[in-house]
Formats: C-alpha cells, sequence, structure tokens
C-alpha cells in the first residue's frame, strides 16, 4: 500500500507542487513508495492545462498559480481535503482515461460511508451530487452541485495532483472563477449539505475506499468498466 502523509497545517501551494516534484521523481527511479498526501491550502485559485482567461473573474482576490494538471479553474483552500494521489501506473496499468475512473469511483464509496450519494457525468469530470431542493433547470432536469474535482499528471507513468473533496470550506470563495469552466452548476460541501463530517472522519473513510478500489496493486486497472455499474 502506499505511504499516507498527513499535513495538519495550510501548505503552500508552490511547497506542495515542490514536494510532489520530488516523490514522483524518487517514485520513478524506484527510491521512494508510492504515497497518498492528505492536507489543506491557504485560500488560492489554480489554472488547469484548459484554463480559459475569461473564467478568472477576480483575478486579485486569492494568489493564482498554473498548476500544469489537466482541467480549468478551480479553487483550494481551509476546509477543502486535497487528495494529491503519487501513484505509479507503471505496476497498475497505463490506462489514463481509466485512472481517472478509479479516482471518480473512490470519492463516490467514501462519500457513501456518510449516506451521500455521488454521481459522475459524462463531459464533466469530478463527483457531483443531487439537489431537488433546489430549483430545477430550464429543462426540468434535477439541480446538482459539484463536492469533489478531480485534476492529475502524470510523469513517467507516475501520477500526481489529484482531488479536493468540499468539506467545510467558504463556498463564496468559488465564486471568483467559474469552477472547471462550467457555468451551468453549482458547488457544495458535505456540511452544506447536513453532514457533520470532520476532516478526521473523512481521510479515515477514503483510506478504506482505497483499499476496495485499488488495492495494494491493480495491474491493468482491472474492472474499469464496472466501477460505476448501479
Amino acid at each position: 500500500m502506499p505511504e499516507w502523509i498527513r499535513s495538519d497545517r495550510p501548505v503552500p501551494y508552490p511547497e506542495a507542487l515542490a514536494f510532489m516534484e520530488r516523490r514522483v521523481a524518487e517514485i520513478a527511479t524506484g527510491r521512494a513508495e508510492e504515497a497518498i498526501w492528505l492536507l489543506e491550502h491557504p485560500p488560492l485559485y489554480t489554472a488547469g492545462t484548459s484554463a480559459r482567461a475569461e473564467d478568472l473573474i477576480t483575478p486579485d482576490r486569492f494568489p493564482v498559480y498554473q498548476a500544469g494538471r489537466g482541467g480549468q479553474y478551480t479553487y483550494h483552500g481551509p476546509g477543502q481535503r486535497i487528495v494529491y494521489v503519487m501513484l505509479d501506473l507503471n505496476r497498475r496499468g497505463k490506462d489514463v482515461r481509466c485512472f481517472v475512473r478509479h479516482l471518480e469511483s473512490w470519492v463516490i464509496r467514501t462519500l457513501a460511508e456518510f449516506n451521500l450519494r455521488g454521481e459522475i457525468r459524462d463531459g464533466r469530470v469530478g463527483v457531483w451530487v443531487a439537489r431537488p431542493d433546489k430549483p430545477r433547470g430550464p429543462d426540468g432536469t434535477v439541480a446538482e452541485d459539484k463536492i469533489a474535482a478531480i485534476g492529475v499528471k502524470l510523469r513517467r507513468w507516475v501520477s500526481f495532483h489529484g482531488i479536493s473533496i468540499n468539506v467545510e470550506p467558504d463556498l463564496e470563495h468559488f465564486s471568483g472563477i467559474v469552477p472547471c469552466g462550467i457555468h451551468d452548476h453549482g458547488v457544495t460541501s458535505l456540511v452544506d449539505l447536513g453532514l457533520p463530517v470532520g476532516m478526521g472522519d473523512l481521510d479515515a473513510a477514503l483510506e478504506r475506499a482505497f483499499a476496495e478500489v485499488f488495492g495494494e496493486v491493480t495491474p491493468g486497472l482491472a474492472g474499469c468498466d464496472l466501477l460505476h455499474a448501479g
């Protein structure tokens, strides 16, 4: 199993990026084991490789960093669990799409421990929850909010960056961007949904669900097509 690292203080983004760069290089050369890093950041925005300038609405509000990961703009800050995933896909299967599906399934199984149904949507990476308490869309569909974002990068088939799950962040801070370039849906958190979940509770659930989804090693990332069945 990977090494699980937990940081109790907010980690500046440049410091986190430097750590991941070093660790990924060490994993790729066999000098370090895989790692899952649980942390929080001070308030900031990150831009992925597909970020559009017009989606940064208030550029002077918080520091903005070029992340180098896939995806668009996202917010990180206190009350949000960041899960940086440094796994060796040389061992686990060289299939990026399937790897992202495993990450989504990991989040979905974690949320299920709190009786919350997370879902995925074609064309919208991340994990979503239905909001029947909100007004329906123009086409009559039930409103949906994003509870977890996913953005990864690979170097020599070792992953880094990863997942952010909203536990109790200041949701108003997301208003400075168009989160992940999606205009028609909002964001939510576990506490916003009425679930009194703390970081420790979430971390324990993440570790249990990781073992279910990934195991110690998942050659070929087997079972990708079955991850979201039902």
